[in-house]
């Protein structure tokens, strides 16, 4: 029988110290053409992105989701979130998510996968779920952005729970919902980069 590794508990990574996160000046709200071309400069020849989407919570049952609303990607030194109601922000993001040669990084892209194809007509590619990658290394599946940080760095990774269920749909986003944004797609990018660096 193979074994298998255990993730912290909440009580554990509670008592880590904060790992560290992209602040509003390194985090770019992209709304407009000018921002989306620059976006697009900055990130087209990446090699490797941070990824993830949020959509505005569904809170009837049943009631599907319009989302995504925005869509994260990010570079060790950046976070990008891009609004949706741009038509060339669309453009934009489209293209570096159909881009096969770069690698989109994150969490439990299942959804946010299917929910790309329908809202932007585009198949993701190059689209790498770590916690597939995890499972395979013998961690158990779902194992989750806060539990993949306390693994791979031993620091706590702070998420609000208000932000997470906050309207993704605004068109102005506020500072707490920037920052949550960002730092999701950011701290994939972190663990995907602490476990290529693993035997």
């Amino acid at each position: 029988m193979s074994s298998r590794h255990i993730a912290p508990d909440r009580q554990a990574i509670e008592a880590m110290e904060p790992f560290e996160r992209l602040d509003l000046d390194r985090i770019r709200w992209v709304t407009e053409a000018e921002q989306a071309e620059q976006a697009w400069s900055a990130l087209a020849h990446q090699d490797v992105l941070g990824f993830d989407t949020e959509s505005r919570p569904t809170f009837v049952r049943h009631q599907a989701s319009d989302g995504p609303h925005i869509v994260q990607l990010a570079t060790a030194e950046a976070g990008y979130v891009f609004s949706l109601r741009d038509p060339h922000c669309v453009l934009r993001v489209g293209q570096l998510l159909a881009a096969a040669h770069i690698l989109k990084v994150g969490f439990g892209l299942g959804d946010d996968r299917k929910r790309i194809i329908a809202k932007l007509g585009i198949e993701p590619a190059g689209v790498v779920d770590l916690n597939q990658v995890f499972h395979q290394r013998g961690w158990r599946r779902d194992i989750g952005v806060k539990a993949a940080v306390a693994v791979s760095y031993g620091k706590r990774f702070i998420k609000s729970k208000k932000a997470a269920t906050s309207n993704w749909a605004s068109a102005q986003l506020s500072t707490a919902q920037l920052v949550y944004a960002a730092n999701d797609a950011w701290a994939a990018l972190r663990v995907y980069q602490a476990l290529m660096h693993e035997p």
